[in-house]
């Protein structure tokens, strides 16, 4: 099930980005962004949802945040013990569903460079790359997906 994320929720959210994220630590030479976020006020905002797990702990997080023009989104998170099981591809179908429900055409993500396995999935997934640059100290990819 995802649902809202609530402030009980903060601590499993932030040690599953912690956890999801540290494998890149030696690729980035730097925490990824993911893993400098105010969780707390995230939630406050409304902007982070998360994924129940059977047995009552919280299995994965998303992170979404309106833009002018598109959907952001911002961060997908899955614990390591849950990652392969189709949670990602799950939260990504609920990012379109949130996109189309709040009017948007467009949701958009970024991801740093040498997260390839994520840009291939994201590609895989029909976000199409529309560019590359350097923003908030990070090389990062831009993608879109239309929504129609």
């Amino acid at each position: 099930m995802i649902r809202p994320a609530t402030a009980e929720d903060r601590t499993a959210v932030e040690a599953i980005v912690e956890t999801a994220y540290s494998v890149y630590l030696e690729r980035i030479d730097k925490p990824p962004g993911p893993m400098l976020d105010d969780y707390g006020l995230l939630i406050a905002d409304g902007a982070v949802s998360v994924v129940d797990a059977p047995d009552g702990a919280i299995a994965a997080l998303i992170v979404l945040l309106p833009q002018p023009d598109h959907l952001l989104l911002d961060n997908i998170a899955v614990r390591p013990d849950r990652q392969g099981s189709g949670i990602g591809r799950r939260l990504i179908a609920f990012a379109e569903g949130e996109a189309r429900r709040l009017g948007y055409a467009e949701l958009r993500l970024y991801t740093h460079v040498t997260m390839t396995e994520n840009i291939a999935l994201y590609t895989r997934l029909g976000f199409i790359e529309t560019g590359r640059g350097h923003q908030a100290g990070y090389d990062r990819v831009f993608m879109r997906k239309p929504l129609t």
